[in-house]
C-alpha cells in the first residue's frame, strides 16, 4: 500500500464545499483543516503510487476551490 500526503490551499470561503468534496474521492482515508500556508492534509492511499498520484491530479486538484496542492510521498526507512 502506497501512501502519500496532499497540502492543499483553498479560495476563501470554500473551505467546507472543498472538504466534502475530498472526502468523497476513492482512496481518501484522511482530511484535516489545518493551519499554515495550507488550508488542508489529505492522506491518500492506493495499491501503487502511480494510481495515488492519478487520484491527486485527476480528481482532487480538479476539485472547484482547489487553488494549489503540494504533494508527499510517505518512504519507509531501511
Amino acid at each position: 500500500m502506497e501512501t502519500l500526503y496532499l497540502l492543499a490551499e483553498t479560495d476563501v470561503n470554500q473551505l467546507e464545499e472543498v472538504i466534502r468534496r475530498v472526502r468523497a474521492v476513492p482512496n481518501v482515508t484522511e482530511v484535516e483543516a489545518v493551519t499554515g500556508p495550507f488550508d488542508l492534509i489529505v492522506k491518500v492511499q492506493a495499491a501503487h503510487i502511480n494510481e495515488a498520484l492519478d487520484i491527486v491530479i485527476h480528481r482532487i486538484r480538479r476539485i472547484p476551490g482547489v487553488k494549489s496542492t503540494e504533494t508527499l510521498v510517505a518512504v519507509s526507512g531501511p
